[in-house]
């Protein structure tokens, strides 16, 4: 099949990430009209790799995500009204672009906002099938007049207040070079959960948790409704007994076993940990 041009933005963002970036670009340079990275401070060869590739680099201090995200649209002109957003771990596999490629040229989309599809997650060199882990669909790509990243600090997801399809093949996201590399932004990130947990108010941007809703919509209602209103604790050897067998977790082999254990468990429990320890504090407080 012959590759053709499609009229989409891919934005990457960054950071000392010499080892993972250049298999992300490579899969979507032969068909993306246009390759924008958002760099925040590489001292590695990041970028050297990323110049072989495009020359559309932007600089910007990294707060978080979501910030990252959302100033990159608002402030890069970008090329095309279809917007994909990849992190560069992360790679679309050639059925992905064929299913894009058919929908961009042979399905009307003008009353579609976003587009929908499966993530892969690859851990330690295997894709993990089971333990409810796939498929799991996000909204990567949209009308960036339509949609943006929800301003959550952790664990966020994309937004479009219009009509969603679903597309057919995987965006791959190859976890971490090492162990110790997957537990360092593990922890930063159990912090910034936290941090989300304490806040009270809910800003309008973020997406609204629907059991009838498209399937982040019903993620979010589980994770709000179901799994928040366990107690502290139990609720992570609940969800580990879920995932790793009543959802075939087991089946992943001895890297299933690090990683629904580290992800589904470990990481989870770290962040009750966390979360307990700030409400003792609060406790505590005059």
């Amino acid at each position: 099949m012959t590759t053709a041009v499609l009229p989409i933005s891919v934005v990457f963002l960054t950071y000392n990430d010499e080892q993972l970036i250049e298999d992300g670009l490579k899969s979507v340079a032969d068909w993306a009209s246009e390759i924008i990275v958002v760099a925040s401070g590489s001292t590695d060869g990041t970028l050297d790799i990323v110049r072989r590739y495009t020359a559309h680099i932007a600089v910007h201090p990294f707060e978080n995500y979501a910030a990252q995200r959302n100033w990159a649209q608002a402030n890069i002109p970008l090329a095309n009204e279809w917007v994909f957003h990849i992190d560069s771990d992360e790679r679309v596999t050639p059925e992905l672009y064929a299913s894009l490629r058919q929908l961009f040229t042979a399905t009307q989309l003008d009353d579609i906002d976003g587009i929908l599809f499966p993530r892969r997650t690859v851990f330690m060199g295997r894709w993990m099938r089971h333990g409810g882990h796939y498929p799991v669909y996000h909204l990567r790509l949209y009308r960036k007049s339509r949609g943006q990243c929800e301003e959550r600090l952790y664990d966020q997801h994309y937004t479009v207040p219009g009509a969603v399809i679903k597309a057919h093949g995987d965006l791959i996201d190859v976890i971490s070079t090492s162990l110790d590399a997957w537990m360092q932004r593990h922890v930063r990130w159990a912090g910034l959960e936290v941090q989300q947990q304490l806040r009270a108010e809910v800003v309008a941007t973020q997406v609204e948790g629907k059991l009838t809703g498209t399937p982040i919509e019903r993620r979010r209602w589980l994770k709000r409704f179901v799994f928040g209103r366990v107690p502290l604790f139990t609720r992570v050897f609940a969800y580990f007994f879920y995932r790793y067998i009543l959802r075939l977790g087991f089946l992943d082999g001895t890297e299933g076993l690090i990683f629904h254990f580290l992800q589904g468990c470990w990481f989870r429990f770290y962040i009750d940990a966390k979360l307990w320890e700030a409400r003792q504090a609060q406790k505590q407080a005059p």
